[in-house]
């Protein structure tokens, strides 16, 4: 009897070494083709390479447009020459807020007070005073509706308790987005020397807001409002909001050393555009320009989605998990942007890594879609476990040998 328990237990000691090993040497490699869906649109793009700058003949000195979810380009003149932002700089100022708000720092109710100096501002301002408070709301509501200097300065002290290590912060964030060609002074872009950007590195911070801070828009879309009980009126600086169709924003700026600068945003079809221009000669130019960039991008660009953040891939295999198959599902937006009438010419190829196996825990990456067209990979999106799956115990391994032996029997 001895011997008989001895026997049975090599074989099954046998088998789960035979198992892992298996496990380990094995390759686990999906690659699925699928031709577009072009009755979908999204927002990823691919780059065409006809781009070229200066054939949309504009005026303005530094100019680009990007799709807002993947911000590549798609078209740009002089895009990172350094030049005076005016309160586009309020871009930045708002995007700091609003991440304050995200960390819990503030509330919209939040009642910010004005000191001397936010009162003192001068240009675009809704006079505030120093015997009254404004909510957050009603902050942003001015900053981004009339550009309200002095608002935003009171943002920027109540948040920092100095302009001076808000404008650190804003330069502190510049440098993670990569915006290299910025160095911002102040807090609301009034002309101050070496206060520069760019219009490429307008587009970055103004995707961020958006993309991150998609509410911004409650503020940005407002043509006409109120505060202080229907005493102050406010109308929106972005004369687009009411000619141009699907308009979202987003940020005017004018000085007499910067000229005429504009972030305008705008989507048609779930494809979001962000245009940029700076230095035009004067506002007309201004709008007409930002206009022609958008309708550049609506009438070549067409999107293609295959899934949007969170769809399910495709379901990989585990091994030596607690199940053995987890959900791989998108960690962004499955989509590509690309001249139209090319629409049924992209593919996705999903690749999932090798040699998956236990532990996987929820959002690990475990493969990615890659989306050709002509034979080149024109954007990727990462593929991640929807779930987590613990490393199988002996017993289990021992169950999954049996089982697998016992098939090949059959």
């Amino acid at each position: 009897m001895r011997i008989k328990k001895f026997i049975c237990l090599s074989v099954v000691f046998i088998f789960v070494l035979f198992y892992s090993c298996c496990s380990f040497a094995s390759t686990y490699e999906y690659i699925w083709s699928t031709i577009a869906d072009t009755t979908h649109s999204n927002s990823s793009i691919a780059v065409s390479s006809d781009l070229n700058s200066g054939s949309l003949n504009l005026e303005s000195t530094g100019a680009i447009l990007i799709e807002q979810s993947t911000g590549q380009i798609l078209y740009e003149q002089n895009s990172h020459e350094k030049l005076r932002p005016a309160s586009v700089t309020k871009v930045m100022s708002i995007l700091l807020i609003m991440e304050a708000l995200d960390r819990g720092e503030i509330t919209l109710d939040t009642l910010i007070p004005c000191s001397e100096n936010a009162r003192s501002m001068g240009g675009s301002q809704i006079w505030l005073d120093t015997r009254e408070t404004l909510s957050v709301n009603d902050m942003l509501k001015a900053i981004c509706v009339v550009s309200a200097n002095d608002c935003t300065m009171a943002m920027a002290e109540y948040l920092a308790g100095s302009e001076e290590v808000f404008v650190e912060r804003m330069n502190t964030r510049a440098k993670e987005l990569g915006m290299t060609d910025t160095h911002f002074v102040n807090c609301h872009g009034i002309d101050e020397d070496n206060h520069i950007t760019s219009a490429y590195d307008i587009s970055l911070m103004s995707r961020e807001l958006l993309m991150k801070h998609p509410e911004i828009t409650n503020y940005t879309t407002i043509y006409m409002d109120s505060l202080r009980g229907g005493k102050s009126e406010l109308v929106n600086t972005n004369k687009l909001l009411r000619t141009y169709n699907g308009c979202t924003g987003l940020k005017t700026g004018s000085t007499g050393l910067a000229l005429y600068n504009l972030s305008a945003s705008a989507t048609r079809d779930d494809l979001s555009l962000i245009a940029v221009v700076m230095h035009a000669p004067t506002t007309a130019i201004r709008f007409a320009e930002a206009k022609k960039l958008l309708d550049y991008g609506f009438t070549n660009y067409s999107g293609v989605s295959f899934g949007k953040t969170g769809d399910v891939a495709i379901i990989a295999e585990i091994k030596k998990g607690t199940s053995q198959t987890v959900e791989a599902v998108f960690e962004s937006s499955a989509s590509v942007i690309i001249k139209k009438g090319l629409e049924s010419s992209v593919t996705q190829n999903i690749v999932l890594d090798e040699n998956l196996e236990a532990p996987i825990v929820k959002g690990q990456k475990i493969g990615v879609a890659n989306y050709t067209l002509n034979n080149e990979i024109i954007a990727t999106v990462n593929l991640v476990a929807n779930d987590d799956v613990k490393k199988s115990g002996f017993l289990n391994i021992t169950t999954d040998v049996y089982s697998e032996w016992f098939n090949m029997m059959r």
